[in-house]
């Protein structure tokens, strides 16, 4: 695979070098060619405090944290958005976002933590990532998810038939 070459489904040898430094984005669209900063952490060649490595996922601390121990997750290979994760991969990412949870908590002493995946809108760097975030009560951290709307008549019904209709005609997996 040639220099920023991908392959069909999108996704790019992490070991071969991007054009350009790896800059992370405002807004990552679907489909992105732009050097990505995660892709050149799992390479080495940005700095990053590793707190997890292993063959298909690599954890590090965040560069810009919330908190002290803010760690993102991050397949080695590159993962445009969480629904382009490999089915293979699905259960280590699970297993591995479950230990370093606990393990963030644990080292932090947060009584908890926020677990965040943005999937294009609001995700910064064009490969798929979660946060782990250690919380605490009263730690000053306003998570806003709103304004909350009510359905009109009918609206929940339709929305749901319309999900399950695509859910029935997804690809088995």
């Amino acid at each position: 695979m040639g220099k920023g070459a991908r392959t069909g489904t999108g996704r790019h040898d992490p070991s071969t070098p991007d054009d350009g430094g790896a800059v992370p984005q405002a807004f990552s669209p679907r489909g992105s060619d732009a050097p990505c900063a995660f892709c050149a952490v799992v390479r080495g060649d940005a700095p990053a405090d590793v707190v997890h490595r292993g063959e298909r996922l690599l954890a590090f601390l965040d560069a810009h944290p919330l908190f002290p121990g803010h760690v993102l997750l991050a397949p080695v290979v590159h993962v445009p958005t969480y629904d382009e994760l490999p089915a293979d991969l699905a259960r280590e990412w699970l297993v591995t976002g479950q230990a370093l949870q606990r393990a963030v908590e644990a080292a932090t002493g947060a009584e908890g933590a926020l677990l965040l995946v943005n999937n294009v809108v609001s995700q910064s760097v064009p490969h798929l990532h979660q946060h782990v975030v250690p919380r605490s009560r009263g730690d000053g951290l306003r998570f806003f998810l709103g304004p909350r709307h009510r359905y009109a008549e009918g609206e929940a019904a339709e929305v749901a038939a319309r999900i399950r209709e695509r859910m029935a005609h997804r690809a088995p997996g």
